[in-house]
């Protein structure tokens, strides 16, 4: 194994001016002049893992977050050769932490990262009632409703973006439920953006924009991973989880720009769009999510490309009308050293996506839904959640999935921001 030592001092002249990592008798030297510069000591490991070394063992005293922050970058791709990290010395509470961590955001990874093929709507919601099972399996129930009986249930929006796909549309009900009493209030719903592959239905993407799209359904995992990773800290409140799992497609019976959707609370929304397809799927679990009464709902999605292009794919949008909220998010994000920025959200943006024949449309019809386009998204969304958006979050993740990897992160989805949806559920949910 090769040895991984942390340096106060400056690389050696002979390596070069400010080089991140050198070599001694003793192993690899990480240079930190600083010594608390996360995001360098991740890219150091990145640059390790770049030279093709399989197998290390951290030495000396790493903090917990600077053994994360190797963690991330060392971890290759999934479905890459498999690599070995030892921990450095450290309280067996951390070592714990570390490794259940470093369990639910490889689980996240491996799972964004199958191929379509691999991962239809109905292998999502399996691939995580198990995952989430094993960890609790005497606390956890599930409901799976498919196909017609979406549309039978009143699930309108996922329905219609999944029914061209012979891989039928799924809404996965996941019930964390430690108190085992049907009775016990749910204190907190999970809602995830499951889309397994998206065409753009006919709003058809450019090959270069579909070749990522197995990633659509980075919102699903993270919100599975983060609830895996609180159940392993202790939470010890009901919460659910809903996965809107789906793939849009197109064939003779697909959704149709003009078409029009009649949702559970009333609204009627104009197609103008199909490749706005992620919010009317998650409409749906918003609606699911306000049926149980919960205090507490994040929503989580890889949902637009507007996001992306404000945040440098570096950074998740954090979109709420709740502002005490956003800001007790925004300190656990702090806290968990994991990139969040909060984008505007007023009441008034569900109002910018006009329709001359419904209530509102799912998007307007100019490239990249027209300015503001990740706000207008989250003000569609607010016309579906309860009490005018007090104890919502809406996640847009621009940093799930690195196309063709960074000097941070390995090609593939990245797991970013799971442990900081997991201490906002522990923080709130014990309120």
């Amino acid at each position: 194994m090769m040895q991984i030592h942390l340096v106060t001092h400056p690389a050696p002249a002979e390596w070069g001016e400010n080089n991140l990592v050198s070599h001694s008798t003793y192993g690899l030297q990480i240079h930190l002049p600083d010594g608390s510069a996360l995001m360098t000591l991740q890219q150091a490991a990145r640059r390790i893992a770049g030279l093709g070394i399989k197998a290390v063992q951290l030495m000396g005293h790493w903090s917990m977050p600077q053994q994360w922050a190797f963690a991330q970058g060392y971890m290759p791709t999934a479905g890459a050769e498999t690599v070995t990290l030892r921990w450095a010395d450290a309280p067996e509470v951390e070592l714990l932490e570390l490794e259940q961590r470093l369990y639910c955001a490889t689980w996240v990874r491996r799972l964004t990262n199958l191929s379509p093929q691999e991962l239809g709507p109905l292998d999502l919601a399996l691939e995580s009632v198990t995952f989430l099972s094993e960890l609790a399996p005497t606390q956890i129930s599930h409901r799976i409703l498919k196909g017609d009986a979406l549309l039978e249930a009143g699930w309108v929006g996922l329905h219609a973006v999944g029914r061209a796909s012979r891989r039928e549309p799924v809404l996965l009900e996941l019930d964390f439920n430690p108190t085992r009493d049907r009775r016990a209030p749910v204190a907190a719903c999970l809602v995830g953006k499951g889309i397994t592959f998206d065409s753009g239905g006919y709003s058809l993407k450019s090959s270069e924009g579909m070749l990522t799209m197995k990633s659509d359904m980075g919102g699903a995992a993270l919100l599975a991973g983060a609830l895996g990773f609180a159940i392993q800290q202790g939470l010890n409140q009901r919460v659910k989880l809903f996965l809107c799992c789906a793939e849009n497609l197109v064939n003779d019976n697909a959704f149709k720009l003009g078409d029009i959707l009649h949702y559970k609370n009333g609204v009627s929304v104009e197609v103008v769009n199909t490749d706005a397809e992620g919010r009317l799927v998650l409409a749906d679990g918003l609606l699911a999510a306000a049926e149980t009464d919960a205090p507490l709902i994040i929503d989580a999605a890889t949902l637009t490309g507007a996001a992306y292009m404000a945040l440098g794919g570096h950074y998740h949008g954090l979109f709420a009308l709740d502002n005490a909220l956003q800001s007790r998010f925004m300190l656990h994000a702090e806290q968990q050293a994991e990139d969040f920025w909060p984008l505007p959200l007023a009441r008034w943006h569900r109002q910018q996506c006009p329709s001359h024949y419904a209530d509102t449309a799912n998007s307007r019809p100019m490239k990249g839904g027209g300015p503001g386009g990740a706000s207008n998204a989250a003000g569609f969304l607010s016309r579906f959640v309860p009490r005018e958006g007090e104890g919502w979050l809406h996640l847009d993740l621009a940093a799930a999935f690195s196309d063709n990897g960074s000097s941070l992160w390995a090609a593939g989805a990245t797991a970013a921001g799971m442990t900081t949806i997991a201490r906002c559920l522990l923080a709130e949910t014990a309120r």
